[in-house]
């Protein structure tokens, strides 16, 4: 049984795989134990441990779908902060990050990022009536208000390249404590992480969330496209892993059947540009207009 704090799990450094950031063939390993280990953050509907104590969420399923075809029917989980993710990854802890992380230049130098699995726009989470009228980045800057974001997540980047204090919390759960306690006048992270966590910790009365849009930042609009992450030298696994995605993420109907029931729909299916991930490591991202 899995835990929300982690997991006891064998091989070195507790990867089932055989790579462990050596260059091993990880995929064959894998095949041959029967089962993958992947790095969550925790964060509901993306990954996170489900009440039987099992791993859960909209990218834990895309994973049992595409390892399945692989040969590979068991998918473990092992918890960690969000920052230490790509870390763990390349210690050998487990064989992938499952957490609907976004591609960007920064993390691409350091992991390798699969086709996009995901799309989603940014939201903010604030007292109920939204007294400070917050809709936009611009907005938080202009009004100079107290804004928390995840350590590590791509919110903060945000604030960071246009010059917005931020205070940053371990968890989507602390992000709310602090808008509730007012510690914080907003909390910024995926739109549909904050509904699905207002949802889940049933906090109808005390705050809101904002419309979904497309952050804007030094003119340019962000494109928000999560996937697995995999080690460098593991490319016979992300070639493989590569394969089995696209077919589902080309296919609405099997992608609905997957992750409908977590609150994804079709205007989250990756289409266009926001598919191409060597567009997106490379940091070139749309004008906004």
């Amino acid at each position: 049984m899995l835990t929300a704090g982690a997991l006891a799990l064998s091989g070195c450094g507790g990867s089932s795989g055989g790579g462990g950031g050596g260059g091993g063939d990880t995929l064959s390993s894998l095949k041959k134990a029967g089962k993958v280990t992947v790095g969550i953050n925790g964060e509901n509907p993306y990954s996170f441990i489900g009440k039987d104590g099992k791993p859960d969420g909209a990218t834990i399923a895309l994973d049992k779908a595409v390892y399945k075809k692989l040969g590979i029917n068991k998918v473990e989980a092992k918890k960690v902060e969000w920052d230490a993710l790509i870390p763990g990854l390349n210690s050998g802890q487990y064989d992938e990050v499952s957490a609907g992380m976004s591609i960007l230049p920064d993390r691409c130098k350091k992991a390798a990022f699969s086709y996009p699995e995901i799309t989603y726009e940014t939201a903010f989470l604030v007292p109920k009536g939204n007294p400070k009228g917050l809709h936009t980045m611009q907005d938080l800057k202009a009004k100079k208000v107290n804004l928390v974001t995840e350590n590590g997540a791509i919110e903060q980047g945000y604030a960071k390249t246009m010059g917005i204090q931020t205070q940053t919390v371990g968890s989507p759960q602390d992000g709310l404590r602090a808008v509730e306690n007012g510690q914080a006048d907003v909390f910024a992270l995926t739109a549909i992480s904050l509904r699905t966590l207002v949802k889940t910790q049933k906090a109808q009365s005390k705050v809101e969330v904002t419309k979904a849009f497309t952050a804007e930042v030094k003119g340019k609009l962000q494109i928000g496209a999560g996937a697995a992450v995999f080690r460098k030298d593991d490319t016979k696994l992300l070639k493989a892993y590569n394969k089995e995605l696209k077919k589902i993420i080309d296919d609405p109907k099997q992608f609905n059947k997957i992750v409908g029931k977590y609150g994804f729909t079709e205007a989250e299916r990756p289409k266009g540009k926001t598919t191409d991930t060597k567009y997106l490591c490379s940091g070139k991202l749309p004008d906004a207009k």
